[in-house]
């Protein structure tokens, strides 16, 4: 009874300053963002996503040229977006949302934010799954599947989900602790696992990889059922893939920690080694698999990364998982509690953990999670052009940041309309036009811009002057 209450007391007693800025002796330097962002992003979705460019018949040279300049993109957009404004305000995004849109808006974006991180965090339980039930002979998941296929999948990502949930209870330091710890040892499988197959596949030298990986590995035709990738396809999903989190401003959550805005070039040790280099390496993986089993449609991480290394690959498929899902777990869960600032944010982290492990049990999850991804990036990067606007540009234009808070207003509807519009013209540029999902990022983030400044012009002025004055007054009063 009294360990149980002690550890109640050690949850209670965490603060991660969800209303307020980060305090000077709670800042970190770069190399704390080094280690969580390497094992963030060198996780569970890589050994998803580097599969599916085989299954979508990329070209050797279209992924090597378009995941390079993608994930430079990426990294610039984590600094110079994200870096800037989170240590400028020190605020979670959930906040900064807060003050600039309203309480009654907030509520329904971070229902849907945490609900999309719920989904994200849910899939990499699941690819972990896969890992686990290894043992068991777990009947594995397959491209088409969508709904639970055994009790034994349901039991094994209940269980999985139960360890995530507890670490990310424990709040930022640990989710980093646990980073820093996995990072190293997964990128060294990833490697190994891969150059441990190449003769395999006919590789004996350097001289035998090229040619083999553009007529075997990535040899430009997609697996039945499966559309085809181009370059394009590639450049726009490495820089936009994690859109939530850099354009969107998620990530001001994590980078509000740091002492100086250059720590968001810390993401370049996640996206090369993850993004770049896993990718490259679960690709090969998957290609192994498919040659030997002969194009089969049996999808599971954990199974292909034993077959390649022994023990250590599905260890690696289960900490991999984990790493992913921890961070995201904490998002979400700063999302919710935002709603209630009384609410606790490891009860509320606990809640978010159990919806997680019960969409975990759905394959579907796994097997469209290129798109998936690519959506919900779209879906929360408006709100993050509103951010970057309002912190640097409103007063530019004769307008007031922060309006919401400033007017007392519960909806800012200038932000409601951004939203709508924005993922309106989205939607339309991919049904009237046939654009992919990949490439709405871009144009969605300049009508964000634009139709934010159009309607805080509209719906500020009247109330200008009259805030203004407020300002005044009370600035007068404090003197």
């Amino acid at each position: 009874m009294s360990e149980s209450t002690g550890l109640i007391a050690k949850l209670n007693a965490i603060n991660e300053y969800e209303r307020q800025p980060i305090p000077e002796n709670k800042l970190r330097g770069w190399k704390k963002f080094i280690g969580t962002y390497a094992g963030e992003h060198t996780a569970g979705t890589e050994f998803v996503l580097g599969p599916l460019f085989v299954a979508h018949g990329a070209t050797a040279i279209d992924l090597v040229t378009g995941l390079l300049i993608g994930n430079i993109l990426a990294v610039l957009s984590w600094a110079f977006f994200t870096g800037r404004i989170a240590v400028k305000t020190r605020l979670t995004l959930y906040y900064q949302l807060e003050k600039i849109a309203g309480s009654k808006f907030t509520l329904l974006y971070n229902l849907v934010n945490a609900g999309l991180f719920c989904f994200l965090a849910g899939a990499m339980i699941a690819v972990s799954a896969t890992a686990v039930g290894i043992p068991f002979n777990l009947e594995m998941p397959t491209l088409t599947d969508v709904l639970p296929n055994s009790l034994g999948w349901v039991l094994t990502v209940f269980a999985i989900g139960t360890i995530t949930t507890i670490v990310a209870m424990f709040g930022f330091e640990q989710v980093s602790k646990f980073a820093n710890i996995a990072a190293p040892w997964m990128i060294m499988v990833f490697i190994a696992a891969a150059v441990g197959v190449l003769p395999r596949l006919g590789i004996n030298s350097i001289s035998d990889f090229w040619p083999v990986a553009q007529e075997t590995i990535w040899s430009g035709v997609p697996l039945e059922g499966q559309s085809k990738f181009t370059f394009w396809h590639i450049m726009f999903f490495a820089w936009f893939c994690n859109m939530a989190m850099h354009i969107g401003m998620a990530d001001l959550s994590i980078l509000r920690y740091a002492k100086k805005w250059t720590a968001g070039f810390s993401t370049a040790s996640g996206v090369f080694l993850g993004h770049y280099i896993a990718w490259i390496a679960s690709g090969i993986l998957y290609s192994l698999f498919l040659l030997e089993s002969n194009n089969s449609l049996t999808f599971a991480p954990g199974p292909i990364a034993y077959e390649a290394a022994g023990i250590a690959g599905a260890i690696c498929v289960v900490i991999a998982g984990w790493t992913t899902a921890n961070p995201t777990l904490y998002r979400a869960g700063l999302a919710i509690q935002s709603i209630n600032p009384n609410w606790k944010t490891w009860k509320v982290t606990l809640f978010v953990g159990l919806f997680t492990t019960i969409a975990a049990c759905f394959p579907a999850l796994v097997m469209q999670l290129l798109e998936f991804v690519a959506l919900y990036g779209l879906i929360l990067m408006p709100l993050g052009a509103v951010i970057f606007i309002d912190v640097y540009y409103m007063e530019r234009w004769g307008l007031r940041s922060n309006y919401a808070s400033l007017s007392g207003k519960k909806l800012n509807p200038a932000v409601a309309f951004t939203w709508v519009v924005t993922l309106g013209f989205c939607l339309a540029l991919n049904l009237l036009m046939g654009i992919e999902i990949f490439f709405l990022g871009l144009p969605g983030w300049f009508i964000a811009v634009i139709a934010y400044l159009v309607f805080s012009k509209l719906f500020q002025k009247p109330l200008v002057s009259s805030a203004y004055l407020q300002e005044t007054i009370a600035e007068k009063e404090l003197n």
